[in-house]
């Protein structure tokens, strides 16, 4: 297995950069199907065996099974949850990473790939406009990311905090990160948009006494809509309660000058979470987790054993101080490479074709007199209707879509109704797929 003059290692490996490339190669990849858990039972017995299969038999199902039942994040016809859209390059190095098997848990482990991550981060930190001394580290996503920061900002309190502010509109991963901490959710009123309003916070802090965070959000799941940052920041800043702001789908947006503007008031953030295989073109899994001030973290979850002693040097950045884990793979370098060879001037100008896609989905539902265009796009979500629909049609709908592979779409609930919702995140998605889509509707 580890000898590349192996015959059947040298087959497997062969076989894999092949596949990889020809993926890579497509400019138009399939969105994917998915099948009931019996028939992909029968499908894999047997792959695993005590002599093994093969170079050739595992690749066949690794081809005609695994990856035909997978719904491809990366199809510019994804348009459904939250897409992906890694960059090619992005994808190639990601390949490296593996190959390279780099642990940047520590400054002594992995300095070179420490270093570039951190440059990475510095880019997002300049972005949302954190001072000079913010960092942090990459994490799987989104859901970590929060769970961390909350915890740093549990332990900010020295125990006096046990309450965690956050709107209706919230990501799924705060309530969890609260049931893990032995926290609990204030839960406060948002406006008819889904907007956490600074006013409302004020007003819980005012009312109680035991707030260790409030949570924002800069791009919700559900509409794309961004929290009013500036008013909730400067809320927090005055009763000295750690300011969160989930921008795990959003904050890739911080690079287009056309919507910059919308984010005002995220450089008052105690802690900022942005998936860059979101929004930023990276591959999963990717989430960077950035902290004001990063010292505040280290208490929460540097490890200490008589094993990491050298690891704890006075200039040493270690990424295993400012989230809970040691060994980890370089989320960060594949973003950094790309981001080295494009430059942020082309991932900016990525982002404004998905801007400029949203709203001319927004106008094309606008003008269909069946349908309801529920809220003016903030960012890259669109919320919308047809007339006369139920949660059946709807349904029956999306599934027309991917049996015909035409798109994967995922209908949602607003103000308690089922809806349509589509998420553009794919620059290559053209207006003539969300076209076929509406289509689907009439």
């Amino acid at each position: 297995m580890h000898d590349p003059r192996d015959p059947l290692t040298r087959a497997a490996v062969d076989a894999c950069f092949e596949w990889a490339r020809e993926r890579i190669d497509t400019i138009d990849p399939p969105i994917g199907r998915t099948a009931a858990p019996a028939s992909l039972a029968a499908a894999l017995d047997g792959a695993i065996t005590p002599g093994g299969i093969g170079a050739d038999a595992a690749m066949a199902i690794a081809r005609g099974v695994i990856t035909e039942y997978s719904v491809a994040l990366d199809s510019p016809r994804f348009v459904a949850l939250i897409p992906a859209a890694p960059a090619l390059s992005a994808k190639a190095f990601d390949a490296v990473v593996a190959a390279m098997t780099y642990s940047p848990e520590s400054w002594l482990e992995g300095a070179g790939p420490v270093a570039a991550e951190n440059q990475v981060l510095r880019v997002l930190a300049d972005a949302a406009g954190l001072p000079s001394g913010a960092g942090g580290c990459f994490v799987s996503g989104g859901s970590a990311a929060n769970l961390a920061a909350l915890a740093v900002a549990r332990d900010a309190a020295h125990g006096v905090g046990s309450t965690i502010v956050v709107g209706a509109t919230a990501h799924a991963s705060v309530a969890r990160a609260a049931h893990l901490l032995g926290m609990r959710l204030l839960d406060v009123d948002v406006d008819e948009r889904g907007l956490l309003r600074g006013d409302s916070v004020a007003d819980a802090l005012d009312r109680a006494d035991d707030v260790s965070a409030v949570v924002a959000a800069a791009g919700t799941t559900n509409a794309g809509t961004i929290d009013e940052l500036d008013a909730i920041g400067e809320a927090c800043r005055h009763h000295g309660v750690w300011f969160h702001i989930d921008a795990a789908y959003g904050g890739g947006a911080l690079l287009a000058p056309s919507v910059r503007h919308r984010f005002a008031g995220i450089e008052l953030a105690d802690s900022i979470v942005i998936d860059p295989h979101k929004w930023l073109f990276s591959t999963l899994d990717c989430g960077a987790l950035l902290y004001r001030d990063p010292t505040r973290a280290v208490p929460t979850f540097r490890q200490e054993a008589s094993y990491l002693e050298l690891l704890h040097t006075d200039d040493a950045w270690n990424p295993s101080d400012y989230a809970f884990h040691l060994t980890r793979r370089a989320r960060g370098l594949p973003l950094w490479f790309a981001l080295a060879v494009h430059g942020s001037d082309s991932f900016a100008a990525a982002i404004e074709r998905v801007l400029d896609l949203a709203r001319d989905a927004a106008g094309m539902i606008d003008r269909a007199p069946h349908l309801d265009l529920l809220i003016d796009p903030t960012l890259s979500v669109v919320l919308f209707a047809r007339a006369g629909w139920d949660e059946a049609d709807y349904l029956t709908w999306a599934r027309r879509l991917l049996d015909e592979q035409i798109a994967f779409v995922v209908p949602t609930r607003w103000h308690g109704r089922v809806v349509a919702r589509a998420v553009f995140l794919h620059p290559d998605t053209s207006l003539d797929v969300f076209s076929d889509v509406l289509a689907a509707m009439r």
